[in-house]
């Protein structure tokens, strides 16, 4: 065996620690609410109102999507795009427009919030559970895609079989290894959502 093999084996032993440790969360055993969840944090559903929320019941303040200006400001204040430095206006501007009714209107524009990140969220926790999935996968088709070049380099195989299949095993590596560095960022966004949910609920609270 040549000095080309070897790299080639230990080139394959890298890559698959390397699978074995970004696919850990998934590929251990785990209970099933945390199968295929690949992120640092636990994977929670939704961001429960008893956890960021302490002014009036939210029950007792009525729909608030039956409210049109409370839904609007509820969708505006809970979509991403809406710059944080833009909360404080449309809050104070909102307050001053509800007269006696403030703190029942406030409610329902964090009950609107509330209920909006968290679709937002669950549909982004389902977009991770389905690229961890998509990244194990991955990371077993390279594991066999390795196997098969050692197998033709051990079986003398022809040249370009082997370039072939080195050329494969390359292309689903390089792709692997982009999800991997990927991986950090997309699981930052549930917690950028909670972190958004409890600081609407702490600047709405503040004009109650």
């Amino acid at each position: 065996m040549g000095a080309g093999y070897l790299r080639a084996k230990l080139s394959i032993c890298v890559l698959l620690a390397a699978c074995l440790q970004a696919g850990a969360a998934v590929a251990q055993p785990a209970p099933e609410a945390e199968a295929d969840w690949p992120c640092p944090q636990r994977r929670t559903p939704t961001v429960s109102a008893a956890a960021i929320w302490s002014g009036p019941d939210i029950a007792q303040a009525g729909a608030w999507d039956d409210d049109s200006e409370a839904a609007a400001l509820a969708q505006k204040l809970a979509s991403r795009r809406t710059p944080r430095e833009e909360v404080d206006p449309l809050l104070d501007d909102f307050a001053a427009k509800a007269g006696t009714e403030k703190d029942a209107r406030l409610t329902r524009v964090f009950a609107g919030v509330l209920e909006l990140i968290n679709r937002d969220r669950s549909r982004v926790i389902a977009g991770i559970v389905r690229y961890a999935q998509g990244q194990n996968k991955l990371a077993a088709k390279v594991r066999q895609e390795s196997n098969a070049v050692s197998d033709a380099q051990e079986s003398d195989a022809s040249e370009k079989s082997q370039q072939e299949q080195q050329a494969a095993l390359q292309w689903d590596k390089r792709i692997f290894e982009e999800r991997s560095r990927s991986l950090t960022y997309v699981c930052e966004a549930p917690v950028l959502l909670e972190q958004r949910a409890f600081e609407i609920a702490r600047r709405i609270q503040e004009r109650l």
